[in-house]
């Protein structure tokens, strides 16, 4: 008994050691032999219970759910919280079932001793009932959270305005000073307390937000925190997809969805993937677009995570749209604000107003459109936020009217729009387009030819050829056809080899013969050629300037 008993220290030892150093590997293999050497259920229990945290924190979500089961098991009762640290909570979570999360959250909340490890699961209990668009449930967990006794409980206050994505409600003034103000205020605020990633987005509170996150993920990193690195990383993967930085979001979002696939969270799996439709949404390639919504839809809908349901929405709608089937992308979008809705969730609606107005717009929907226009106004008087107040600009600016020029250039000169680079070069696709109907030609080429650059290196393909379109209307001179050397340079060299042959007029069978291919091939190559030069014919290839690059 005597040597059982100092083996099962040595193991207890061996944990505590283990999790100082980050180690939640070997802490949680040394607390499920401690266990097995606990004579008494409830010791057992208390030891499963602790081994079930490190398997999570391991990233081993299978393994901490079964470890969690036997604790609960062997001897029932708030000890398996207190040691797991809320983890029941935490695993509904992570696998898509926000609601019943946050009932084992709140409740746990009361049972755990450490403060700090309350906060974190009063947050995620407000993260729930933001996802499934519950004001009760939120306001039930942050009533609890205000109760803490905690290091950062001077962050609280401005809590329950940053959870908050009512318009209507503590509206004031939209100055620069009090935008100014909420971001200060959240890079002095603990990340816990900053709201889940969209809603800080729609806050203006991305930048702070992001510098938070960047600082935490090498952290998580060494301490093999698999489930919060997972996490963290959807949420940089949004925020960097709004700040232009797409190839280091592609890489955050595909990095989370393996850690969070391997797991078994579905939850934060679908988030990676709503950033990764996103961006393939802005990009042009609607069959991942396809892929990855109905991945997410699968499993949102059916649960009722109208958080997530709403993404992939979103995602359609800018697939839509950005391809130029405006009906097709209202339909899709009318969707975030319909009551009753699976993806009905004002957050959302919010972000996505001026892509639903600007398909209200090009189906003359302008009633829909003008009630866009006043909520994103109504959110931005509330938040100040740059691109709301950019946004509701341009949207006003698309409804027309006398006073269309001057929305477009206040969309233009509001202080940090330019820190979305998307919706800034929409901005000046949207004015250039004006310009160039009223017959003002050459001021349409400087603002098209502003949007064309930031499309083109961010690798915004639709909208990159659309402004091309706009801007060989203008009659730019030795522009006709996206000519320029860097539209060639987009060319790989197979498409360049097979370009140089079609602008000789060649047929796509002679072609196939000098490149030793076949003719399908020749056709697959001409057309990526056709679509990053913006051209339609082999006649235009031949007339652009690109023939001259090609030679």
């Amino acid at each position: 008994m005597t040597a059982t008993r100092t083996s099962r220290r040595s193991f207890e030892r061996t944990a505590a050691r283990s999790r100082l150093r980050g180690d939640t590997v070997t802490a949680a293999r040394a607390l499920w032999r401690a266990a097995e050497l606990s004579a008494a259920p409830i010791d057992a229990s208390q030891r499963l219970a602790e081994a079930a945290r490190a398997s999570w924190d391991a990233g081993w979500a299978a393994t901490a759910e079964r470890l969690l089961d036997d604790a609960e098991r062997l001897a029932p009762g708030p000890h398996v919280a207190r040691r797991s640290q809320g983890l029941r909570g935490i695993i509904e979570f992570a696998r898509g079932m926000p609601e019943m999360a946050h009932h084992y959250l709140t409740t746990d909340m009361n049972r755990v001793l450490d403060p700090g490890t309350a906060l974190e699961l009063g947050t995620l209990a407000m993260r729930a009932a933001w996802s499934v668009g519950r004001g009760d449930l939120r306001d039930r967990a942050l009533e609890l959270l205000l109760e803490l006794d905690i290091e950062g409980r001077a962050g609280l206050p401005g809590t329950p305005a940053w959870w908050s994505d009512d318009a209507s409600a503590g509206a004031a003034s939209a100055d620069t000073s009090e935008a100014g103000d909420a971001v200060a205020r959240a890079r002095t605020t603990i990340l816990p307390l900053l709201p889940p990633t969209p809603l800080g987005m729609a806050w203006g509170i991305d930048k702070p937000m992001g510098e938070a996150l960047r600082r935490r993920v090498p952290h998580l990193r060494r301490r093999c925190e698999r489930a919060r690195l997972a996490m963290a990383l959807a949420q940089t993967a949004m925020l960097d997809n709004v700040a232009g930085r797409w190839a280091k979001a592609e890489s955050s979002a595909r990095e989370g969805l393996w850690l969070a696939q391997d797991m078994g969270a579905d939850h934060i799996a679908s988030h990676c993937r709503t950033s990764l439709g996103w961006l393939a949404a802005a990009r042009g390639d609607e069959c991942a677009v396809a892929e990855v919504t109905a991945r997410t839809l699968e499993t949102s809908l059916p649960q009722g995570v109208r958080a997530l349901s709403a993404a992939a929405y979103w995602n359609r709608g800018m697939a839509s749209l950005f391809h130029e089937r405006p009906e097709e992308a209202l339909d899709t979008l009318v969707r975030l604000t319909e009551p009753g809705h699976g993806a009905e969730h004002p957050t959302f609606a919010l972000l996505a107003a001026l892509d639903t107005a600007e398909a209200a717009v090009r189906v003359g929907r302008h009633d829909l459109a003008d009630e866009r226009a006043r909520a994103l106004e109504a959110w931005a008087r509330r938040t100040g936020a740059p691109w709301a107040r950019s946004a509701a600009h341009v949207t006003r600016g698309l409804l027309g009217g006398a006073r269309a020029e001057g929305a477009f250039r206040a969309a233009l000169d509001v202080p940090g729009a330019r820190s979305h680079p998307l919706l800034y070069a929409r901005a000046q696709l949207f004015y250039g387009e004006w310009l160039r109907r009223g017959r003002r030609r050459i001021d349409a080429r400087v603002w098209i030819g502003g949007a064309i650059e930031v499309f083109d290196r961010l690798g915004a393909e639709p909208l990159r050829r659309r402004a091309q379109r706009e801007q060989d209307l203008t009659g730019a001179p030795g522009r006709r056809g996206s000519s320029d050397t860097r539209a060639v340079n987009r060319l790989t060299a197979q498409e360049k080899r097979v370009a140089q042959l079609a602008a000789k007029q060649l047929t796509n069978r002679e072609i196939a013969v000098q490149l030793r291919i076949s003719h399908r091939t020749v056709g697959h190559h001409l057309g990526n050629v056709f679509a990053k030069l913006g051209i339609n014919t082999r006649t235009e290839l031949s007339q652009t300037r690109a023939a001259s690059e090609l030679r």
